[in-house]
């Protein structure tokens, strides 16, 4: 079923779990994050990044991921992620998404807040919800997404920019990056108590790839209830291709996709596992 992504990520944050949100951007990705989903019987984020936009037919897309959604017994939301841009807000409303995600991460504070509170009246004024992000992420190896300053969220800034703009979620910044680390990661899960504590909304974290299980766990124990995953998943998907091309034992690309949709659907269940925590 097809629901408002806040709807999903109360009830994580009441039930002390979190919910994967998979990057998608093809129809194999698409079926191996909703059959995982319906496996596991967990609640599931379609995450679509504005810089797919100019790749995918988003109308089209959207539709495919709305029907399947509606075919589910479990919980699914279509999620618009990292937008920079109001236009593709408004795209993204006009073709049903559960929810959007304003990044003004790199504007000043002041910019930041307003900003996204135009953003949030036109996302509360068409029902769905939205997310907002204080800090950035660094961006480390095989990632697609924009370099960050990877400046960590200031906890007071990160509670007055929640009054300010009434956003429904926030993804904190406390040490992941997008892609895969390049040193040591040093995820501040402090930081994040201190977050926690002067913030009243579901908390998001970004760079859910390449970050040691034990470190998931523990920030799902300490407020998260949304992990984005993105490179995890591609690169199980562009390591089974490299491997297939080089073994040439394919003869048609349908067979291929089949078994690359399954590598995903292996790497998919162990987050989603990992994500219901004691549930």
């Amino acid at each position: 079923m097809l629901v408002n992504t806040k709807e999903i990520l109360l009830d994580a944050q009441k039930n002390k779990y979190a919910v994967p949100a998979f990057s998608v951007y093809n129809l194999e990705i698409t079926q191996a994050a909703l059959h995982v989903a319906e496996r596991e019987q967990h609640p599931l984020i379609l995450a679509v990044g504005e810089r797919y936009f100019s790749t995918l037919n988003i109308e089209g897309f959207s539709s495919l991921i709305r029907t399947f959604a509606h075919n589910t017994s479990v919980p699914v939301a279509l999620h618009l992620d990292h937008a920079y841009k109001k236009e593709s807000i408004l795209r993204a409303i006009r073709n049903g998404f559960s929810s959007v995600m304003f990044d003004g991460s790199s504007h000043p504070f002041d910019e930041n807040v307003r900003l996204t509170k135009e953003m949030t009246e036109i996302s509360h004024l068409a029902g769905i919800s939205i997310e907002a992000e204080i800090g950035s992420l660094a961006r480390g190896a095989f990632s697609d997404e924009e370099e960050g300053s990877g400046a960590l969220t200031d906890p007071l800034l990160a509670a007055e920019f929640v009054k300010e703009t009434n956003v429904d979620f926030l993804a904190a910044a406390i040490g992941t990056v997008h892609g895969l680390y390049v040193s040591k990661p040093h995820i501040n899960l402090e930081l994040l108590e201190q977050i926690k504590s002067k913030v009243d909304i579901p908390l998001v974290l970004h760079g859910g790839s390449d970050t040691p299980e034990e470190i998931i766990r523990k920030v799902i124990e300490r407020g998260i209830c949304k992990i984005n995953i993105n490179t995890d998943v591609s690169v199980q998907a562009m390591t089974f291709l490299k491997n297939a091309m080089k073994a040439g034992t394919y003869l048609h690309l349908s067979n291929l996709m089949e078994d690359m949709q399954e590598v995903m659907e292996t790497c998919m269940t162990d987050m989603v596992r990992i994500c219901k925590g004691n549930n």
